[in-house]
C-alpha cells in the first residue's frame, strides 16, 4: 500500500534530506513537502478533500517562522477532529529537553527525530506504521 508522507519544515536543506531519505527507502510513497505550518495545514486540507483522508505520516519541524510546530498541531487537531489522525514525528535540529518532554506527552506525536532523518530510524517508523495498519 502506498503511504503518503507530509514533510513540514521551513529549512529547505532539511526538507530535501528528509525527502531523499524517504525516497531511498524500500516502499511506495507519495511525498508532500511544505515550507511552513500554514502551508502544511492547507496541504492537509486539500489532501483530505481530494482523498477523504489525511496523509499517513507527518514529519514536523517545531521551530519555524510564522506558525511553529506546536501551533500547527493545535490547529491541525481542531481542523481535523472528525478524521483519523496520522502519526506525527517531530524533526529537530536541536536537543531541547522541554520540547522532548512535551512531545512525549502529546497524544498526536508518535516520535521525536533528530535531524537529519536516518534510514535506520525511518525503517523503525515504517515497521511501527505497518503494525498499526495490520491491527486496524
Amino acid at each position: 500500500m502506498k503511504l503518503t508522507t507530509c514533510i513540514i519544515d521551513d529549512d529547505l536543506v532539511s526538507q530535501f534530506a528528509t525527502r531523499y531519505c524517504i525516497q531511498q527507502s524500500p516502499g511506495d510513497f507519495d511525498i508532500i513537502t511544505c515550507s511552513s505550518g500554514e502551508e502544511g495545514l492547507k496541504s492537509c486540507l486539500d489532501f483530505a478533500e481530494e482523498h477523504n483522508r489525511l496523509p499517513d505520516i507527518i514529519f514536523l519541524d517545531l521551530v519555524m517562522d510564522g506558525m511553529n510546530g506546536w501551533d500547527f498541531l493545535e490547529n491541525f487537531q481542531n481542523m481535523f477532529h472528525d478524521h483519523p489522525l496520522p502519526s506525527v514525528y517531530v524533526l529537530s535540529a536541536f536537543t531541547n529537553t522541554s520540547d522532548r518532554i512535551i512531545a512525549k506527552g502529546h497524544q498526536l506525536i508518535a516520535g521525536y527525530v533528530d535531524k537529519p532523518l536516518s534510514r535506520s530510524y525511518l525503517q523503525k517508523i515504517l515497521v511501527e506504521e505497518e503494525k498499526k495498519r495490520t491491527v486496524s
